[in-house]
């Protein structure tokens, strides 16, 4: 059935806020949810949508976008610290699965050269499902989570020479020759990133950020993820390998936070949409015309993968009890074998009628992974839990640092202090000069409005030990509390207050912890005046602390009347009497006895 863009926009929308929720309430988890909701409206369904190609290339987007976010969130020294896990545990996990299929095929009686690159098309995994579960269990920082994602990478770079051999082994010998021009092209390309985004980038984004136009920021930064992909595409490279070495770039730059939280939500949005796409795509005919022999490669495939990554598991340092979830996350066929099959069928390595069998044998694979969890979560993890007791595995926290919204004059005393001490801040502002100044002097800032929750999410606000709130504007100041206390209840808040007025209002919110950003300083400098006038150091002092005290005390004694005008008047003059009759009372004990202190 053939729609507008808005028509099937809105059916995709639909059938993902009917079919997901649903599927989350049952305990199927969203990527199953976006599956049978693509089922549903693709051709095999209610054929409400048509273009299943077209809409399945489009929102491979996702996946892209998905990488570099993946990307910012490792700098490369610490990529370079997990080329161990990348480079080992990745090629031993393609060459271990690779070699299982490849037997069962071989034993099977298939072609040597169907059963290679079938099998090494299956040996990938779908980095958006194995990511997105990782992400929406909170897995990423456990052994297995590590694990996959090191794992993962290494097959975003691997895909590349499988695509490149595939032509090698085809019935053509014409086009078999190795192109020197193109493997020159691809060079000149990663060389060309590695430069532009130390030099350019992020020059352009600090003049972008100039603008304080967020919607420029956004498009700035989905032109550079677009216009990335479509190079890298252009030489005949992975994507999503280009846009998360973009990333990778970008990880130690000021401006990480700001991206991530500006591509996040298209980032779901296209995920969805492919996860969609693919339910859309699986040809029922040949499942129908065939059933159970593509239902036996399924749980053939499943069953020998499924194996050689429980079995490698115990080499990559994962617990016993997170293996079978291990192995189950990256279960399933990925979307780089839908590319690496294609060439295949255009090479001649096989027909397109295997090639179309394989495709089948892959979607279906990812539509049992979710399953495979349930089953998981019911069965498999509770044995584990009741043969054998043990503490849960310990998820890898980030270091335990001080978030300071804020970076002006009052927090620049702040973050100093804290730094001198060696205690660990994420540090967010929106002055792009002051960020480049504070940057060169070695603290870590980021740009970005820190009233933005989300920014919060990926500054890492639900591990920190702290925030202080030290911006200079009392509404933005209030609503960054606000979106706090409901985002993140557990985590302790000190701020910073201008007034009065603004000290009850964060009361009013439940913060405990306020300091007034003059009275400190203004206390101090009224000592050093009664000094001048012959006060001694001790007598200046104590009249300094009582005046504090004093107030501090009125302050929270006229706080449950300071909306009553009437009321608060009146309490508010009588602080001012008792500070005057605690004054007097000081003068008189000086006139009768003879002070101690120092000078």
């Amino acid at each position: 059935m053939e729609h507008g863009v808005l028509q099937n926009a809105l059916i995709y929308l639909l059938a993902a806020v009917l079919a997901v929720p649903l599927a989350k309430r049952l305990g199927l988890g969203s990527v199953l949810g976006y599956l049978l909701a693509g089922t549903a409206i693709g051709p095999w369904g209610l054929r409400l949508v048509s273009g299943v190609e077209d809409m399945l290339h489009f929102s491979e987007f996702g996946v892209v976008l998905l990488l570099f976010l993946i990307g910012l969130e490792l700098d490369p020294k610490r990529l370079l610290a997990m080329r161990r896990p990348i480079f080992g545990g990745g090629t031993a996990q393609v060459l271990l699965v690779t070699a299982a299929l490849w037997g069962a095929a071989l034993l099977a009686g298939v072609s040597w050269k169907i059963a290679l690159i079938a099998s090494l098309g299956l040996s990938l995994s779908s980095t958006a499902i194995a990511m997105a579960t990782l992400q929406e269990r909170n897995l990423a920082g456990t052994p297995a989570g590590s694990a996959g994602f090191a794992i993962l990478l290494f097959q975003d770079i691997a895909a590349i020479p499988m695509i490149a051999i595939v032509p090698l082994l085809g019935v053509s010998t014409a086009q078999n020759e190795v192109d020197w021009r193109d493997i020159a092209e691809a060079a000149a390309v990663i060389a060309a990133l590695v430069v532009g985004g130390r030099y350019l980038i992020r020059p352009a984004l600090r003049i972008i950020a100039k603008t304080d136009l967020r919607e420029i920021f956004t498009a700035f930064a989905l032109l550079l993820v677009i216009a990335i992909a479509l190079l890298m595409q252009q030489v005949g490279m992975s994507m999503a390998l280009g846009t998360f070495l973009a990333g990778v770039l970008l990880a130690d730059s000021e401006y990480r936070h700001a991206l991530e939280t500006d591509l996040e939500p298209f980032k779901g949005l296209l995920l969805g949409l492919f996860f969609i796409s693919v339910g859309m795509s699986v040809d029922f005919g040949i499942l129908l015309a065939q059933p159970w022999r593509i239902l036996g490669l399924v749980a053939a495939f499943l069953a020998i993968k499924v194996t050689a990554l429980y079995l490698m598991s115990s080499r990559l340092g994962i617990a016993r009890g997170q293996r079978p979830l291990f192995a189950i996350l990256l279960s399933q066929g990925g979307e780089f074998a839908f590319v690496v099959f294609g060439a295949a069928a255009a090479a001649q390595v096989f027909s397109q009628e295997v090639s179309s069998l394989l495709v089948v044998v892959v979607t279906l694979s990812m539509v049992a992974t979710p399953l495979l969890l349930l089953l998981h979560d019911r069965l498999i993890a509770p044995y584990f839990a009741g043969t054998r007791r043990r503490p849960a595995d310990r998820i890898e926290a980030k270091d335990e640092h001080v978030i300071i919204a804020g970076f002006g004059r009052f927090g620049q005393i702040i973050g100093r202090l804290l730094h001198a001490n060696r205690i660990p801040l994420t540090v967010l502002d929106h002055d792009p000069d002051q960020i480049d100044l504070l940057r060169r002097f070695g603290f870590k800032v980021f740009y970005g409005d820190a009233t933005r929750i989300d920014l919060l999410h990926a500054a890492g606000a639900a591990a920190a030990r702290a925030l202080v709130v030290a911006i200079d504007d009392v509404e933005d100041s209030l609503a960054l509390v606000d979106a706090v206390r409901e985002a993140f209840p557990g985590l302790p808040i000190l701020a910073r207050a201008r007034n009065v007025s603004h000290y009850y209002d964060l009361m009013d919110r439940g913060v405990t912890v306020i300091e007034r950003e003059t009275f400190e300083s203004a206390l101090l400098l009224g000592r050093r005046v009664l000094q001048q006038l012959g006060f001694g150091a001790w007598r200046a002092r104590q009249a300094a602390m009582k005046f504090r005290l004093h107030s501090i005390k009125s302050l929270h004694a006229v706080y449950p009347y300071y909306r009553d005008q009437k009321q608060y008047a009146s309490m508010a003059k009588q602080a001012r009497d008792e500070l005057e009759e605690m004054f007097a009372r000081d003068i008189e004990a000086r006139k009768t006895g003879r002070e101690d202190g120092w000078d």
